[in-house]
């Protein structure tokens, strides 16, 4: 059999699995049927739930106002390192945003006040460093997105979100580079470290502001905490997967030249793995972005503020400024980072050079932070971009919003109801009542079949964590809010990926539109929604599948475009069309690689239940946001645990799937 018939042919069902699959569902129909003889089957009894989150706040409460460590209560201790947590962050917005105030110390309280930099000293170093990086193109690309915020009158508060994203960055770097090495020098260590990083990853983003409120209390170095924490696991993961991935000859090579297990590490890895680290680098950087809007409700400030009080106020034209004003920071920042990620390492000049010839970009950007924010102490127009000079898109976005309303709200309307009354609330009321125990027992049974005992005690013991703790009627609100946006998002993405994978053309603006979508700001997608159809599950889902869509796009192109030319050119010399080729080859080889893209749409629909509780859902992200708001610490991280738990079930059951799906089609 050749590889394109062995690719094509169906596999023989596994007839043992269909018989137990049959009696399952047969076992889950009499339990629905049988609902009032077994109740507790029905719905999870209330006596039964576990108390968790009463004893996780009981605890908080203990460790923030009893517990001590020597000398120090551990408030005292937490309080302290935000405080110097405080003294680099003050400076990096010192610098950027606010300046600086420095007593005289003459006995009176006259100050002198030192200037931040100029922003056309910062618009001018950014440009800089993209010349510097790549050339006058990414030049132009990073300048212009810095000069956009100066002209729209987003400068200020974006100085404050680059200030704290200076500071959050390193830190986070530096953190998950160090627990990353940890991992790779440690089997135990990387055990230890995986389903910490798989928790943190798939706890709703909102689930780590009430700890660190309780524990850093309400300011930007609470806000700048939480980003880290957030933004650290990808840092992570990338460092133990680099370090792995260094060539073997490259270690020996360290070993024989008498290098310690140290010097192995941070002298010869390190430096071998460093374009990969940097895609570690990247992600936290766009993840410390990601965190700016929800980091502004315990008082990072900046954008984020600005976004969050426009949508309050249903404030489309604003909100959607500072949002843009996000997104080109992020461009601009994910461009000089990837820039600069697939840089050659630097060459060490033997000729006896100077300094200002070994590093002449780093010496004209301080001559030019230093001669323009002098000049600007002259010419005010320097220093501050001037505000008659400043330009708006608000009234437009604000103008737009209302004619299409006024034009179109009944045609609109008509699609919101036949959909809300003909798809989302029947399959709702179906999910929320399906017998708790026969869809633990089901999950349990995919994950026999998909993983073995191992997966099956996994996916199982997930699912009853969420009804022992008291949340599966809201457990399934969300299953029903995120399956019926993933499968929108899915039938959306999947027909552009493929048109983007048949054509180059169509890929590269594909790409650019996807790119520009992923640095959009999750709450961006609820301001318009919510002016054009009001809150509600509705309105949840639009925003849910406007920002889950991309990786259905983006793995379905990446899946047709790794089929092998051989197995599509044997299509071909077996007289299959291109249509023919595309349905029985391409899409069937490419059918695992979708499926991840599936389950990457299903973790980002996750990651927008917290946001969409803003617009009146009821489900497992209304939970976090009400904890939030009361500072329930149990309460949030439970809820939260509960939604890594959905996650984390979606995730290794499409993953095992898609890992057996390759291995029968001969691609593993």
């Amino acid at each position: 059999m050749t590889a394109l018939e062995g690719a094509v042919v169906a596999l023989p069902r596994n007839r043992p699995w269909a018989w137990v699959w049959a009696v399952a569902v047969a076992a889950m129909v009499a339990l629905w049927l049988a609902g009032d003889a077994v109740p507790w089957a029905l719905h999870y009894p209330r006596p039964w739930v576990v108390p968790l989150r009463f004893w996780i706040s009981d605890f908080m409460k203990w460790l923030v106002n009893e517990a001590s460590l020597g000398l120090f209560t551990f408030k005292e201790f937490t309080r302290s390192i935000a405080w110097l947590l405080s003294w680099p962050l003050d400076t990096a917005s010192g610098l950027l945003a606010n300046g600086f105030a420095v007593p005289l110390g003459d006995g009176t309280r006259d100050v002198l006040r030192l200037p931040r930099f100029s922003w056309l000293a910062v618009v001018a170093v950014v440009a800089l460093m993209g010349h510097a990086a790549r050339g006058w193109r990414l030049a132009f690309l990073t300048g212009g997105c810095f000069l956009y915020l100066a002209v729209f009158g987003q400068w200020g508060s974006a100085m404050v979100t680059l200030a704290s994203i200076a500071i959050a960055v390193p830190f986070g770097v530096v953190g998950g580079l160090l627990l990353g090495v940890l991992g790779a020098r440690s089997r135990r260590s990387e055990a230890v470290l995986t389903p910490f990083l798989d928790l943190m990853q798939t706890v709703p983003i909102f689930a780590y502001l009430v700890p660190v409120l309780f524990l850093f209390g309400f300011g930007p170095v609470a806000a700048m905490t939480a980003t880290i924490v957030y933004a650290m696991p990808p840092m992570v993961r990338c460092t133990m997967l680099a370090l792995k991935g260094v060539p073997t000859e490259v270690v020996e090579f360290g070993r024989m030249a008498g290098c310690s297990r140290r010097q192995l590490t941070w002298k010869v890895m390190i430096p071998a793995a460093r374009s990969t680290l940097m895609v570690g680098v990247n992600q936290v950087i766009m993840l410390s972005l990601n965190m700016v809007i929800i980091a502004s409700m315990i008082g990072a400030g900046g954008l984020g503020f600005d976004v969050l009080t426009s949508l309050k106020r249903l404030d489309i034209g604003k909100g959607l400024e500072a949002g843009i004003a996000i997104t080109l920071l992020a461009v601009a920042l994910d461009r000089l980072s990837q820039a600069y990620a697939g840089r050659p390492p630097p060459v060490h000049r033997s000729d006896g050079a100077g300094f200002v010839v070994r590093h002449p970009h780093l010496v004209i950007g301080g001559g030019l932070i230093l001669g323009l924010t002098l000049l600007g102490a002259v010419v005010p127009a320097v220093q501050t971009y001037p505000a008659g000079l400043e330009l708006t898109t608000s009234g437009f976005w604000d103008d737009l919003v209302t004619y299409i309303i006024r034009h179109y709200f009944d045609f609109l309307d008509a699609i919101k109801s036949w959909l809300l009354l003909n798809m989302l609330i029947p399959f709702k009321r179906f999910l929320v009542g399906l017998p708790w125990l026969g869809v633990v027992g089901l999950v349990a049974l995919a994950g026999l079949q998909l993983g073995g005992r191992r997966l099956a005690l996994v996916t199982g013991g997930l699912a009853l964590f969420i009804a022992v703790t008291g949340n599966w009627e809201k457990a399934m609100i969300s299953t029903y809010l995120v399956g019926i946006s993933a499968l929108f998002a899915t039938v959306i993405g999947m027909p552009v990926g493929v048109a983007a994978a048949r054509n180059e053309r169509l890929h590269r603006i594909v790409q650019g539109v996807i790119d520009t979508l992923q640095t959009l700001p999750s709450f961006v997608y609820l301001i318009p929604v919510v002016m054009l159809f009001r809150v509600g599950d509705f309105s949840a889902m639009i925003a849910v599948v406007a920002y889950s869509v991309v990786p259905a796009i983006r793995y379905t192109d990446h899946g047709i475009r790794q089929v092998p030319p051989s197995i599509i050119e044997a299509a071909a010399a077996a007289g299959c069309s291109r249509r023919q080729t595309l349905w029985k080859v391409q899409l069937p080889l490419a059918l695992p690689e979708i499926m991840l893209g599936v389950n990457q749409t299903i973790m980002m629909a996750l990651s927008m239940l917290v946001i969409t509780a803003l617009v009146g859902t009821r489900d497992l992200g209304q939970e976090v946001y009400i904890a939030l708001t009361k500072a329930d610490t149990g309460r949030g991280l439970v809820a939260g645990a509960c939604v890594a738990s959905l996650a984390m079930i979606s995730d290794r059951l499409i993953s095992a799937w898609s890992k057996r799906k390759k291995r029968e089609l001969g691609l593993a």
